[in-house]
């Protein structure tokens, strides 16, 4: 019996082309908050983001993934028709039902099967892990996965004061992005490894609530809240994790860090980068960098740096790359692939 392997068919992002710089935004968030004085540079200083993209305000993120989606489609000469299955793995969704995949599916003209994928911001790593089980077990041959991330229209523009501007301070860094993967069955292996661990302890330190959700009587529906992060229990929380996550696939394949053409790590923030790079000895020049030009692009992030290694020049067909995950929650993983 012929065994079935996965293969990496094309990746496409869409960033949008509006943006906004941080000193624009803290100019618009002065003007919001006359009383709070707000440090300039503070932004920037603890996060590393100088710019981030701003959807229209018309889009929603099946807007965003559509775009994506086309952009991969065409690039690879293949038809919406031609998919037989649709993973759309983004935080944001257009809505709590149906499916967010139903409403990028109807978008660009396919009729396949559907389903979302979330993990924060391993979501798309995730779908990754699931499709390639489908492909290799023979339940699909060609499979898109989609995530439109729409962060900014949550951005908490009035705060109360420093403390309330300290815990909702990650919603300042995130950025709208739409990203598509596709993948289809190969005789050659393109996945070669994935591996995945939790901390769900850490759940508390990063989270983005739904309010007033309750079956008590209340004038409001319910809303949703802005991210609130503890920065130092996320960090304690990611380093809980058992680094092995991340070594254990490369020594079963008989790879270091230096093997790879390029590596994928998710960015929150600048310093955290270096920090976790620091601790499982990823060197700092395999690093595809998007957090200071770009932000924090949710669960987009790992493959719009694919894409923008792949359109460098950076990786060719047949290099080796490893997509290193990290998110709240909190979990960790690693996908290695052969381009």
């Amino acid at each position: 019996m012929t065994v079935s392997h996965t293969r990496l068919v094309g990746v496409a992002a869409h960033l949008p082309e509006t943006t906004l710089t941080t000193a624009e935004l803290e100019d618009r968030l002065a003007a919001h908050n006359p009383d709070l004085p707000l440090r300039r540079g503070l932004i920037h200083d603890h996060s590393g983001v100088r710019r981030r993209h701003i959807a229209l305000p018309h889009e929603k993120p099946s807007d965003l993934a559509a775009q994506a989606a086309r952009r991969v489609l065409e690039d690879n000469d293949v038809q919406a028709a031609d998919l037989d299955l649709i993973i759309y793995a983004g935080v944001s969704s257009d809505a709590v039902e149906p499916a967010t995949g139903h409403i990028v599916a109807a978008k660009i003209g396919a009729c396949c099967p559907v389903f979302d994928i979330r993990n924060a911001c391993n979501s798309v790593l995730n779908a990754l892990q699931v499709a390639n089980v489908l492909i290799t077990g023979g339940h699909h041959r060609r499979v898109l996965i989609c995530c439109g991330e729409l962060p900014t229209a949550g951005t908490p523009w009035t705060v109360a004061g420093d403390e309330e501007f300290v815990r909702v301070a990650a919603s300042y860094t995130v950025s709208d992005v739409g990203a598509a993967l596709l993948l289809e069955a190969a005789d050659e292996p393109g996945v070669l490894a994935h591996r995945f661990a939790a901390y769900s302890a850490g759940w508390q330190a990063a989270v983005a609530a739904v309010d007033n959700l309750t079956t008590d009587f209340l004038p409001d529906r319910p809303s949703l809240g802005p991210l609130i992060v503890d920065s130092g229990e996320l960090v304690r929380g990611i380093g809980s994790i058992d680094y092995g996550v991340f070594h254990k696939p490369l020594a079963d394949l008989g790879l270091t860090w230096d093997d790879f053409a390029a590596i994928c790590v998710h960015q929150a923030t600048l310093p955290t980068l270096w920090w976790f790079c620091d601790q499982v000895g990823i060197p700092p020049g395999k690093v595809v960098v998007t957090i200071v030009q770009h932000g924090n692009l949710v669960a987009a992030t790992l493959l719009v740096q694919l894409a923008r290694a792949v359109g460098s020049g950076q990786v060719k067909r047949g290099d080796l790359v490893a997509l290193v995950g990290l998110a709240s929650g909190a979990s960790a993983g690693i996908v290695v692939v052969r381009w």
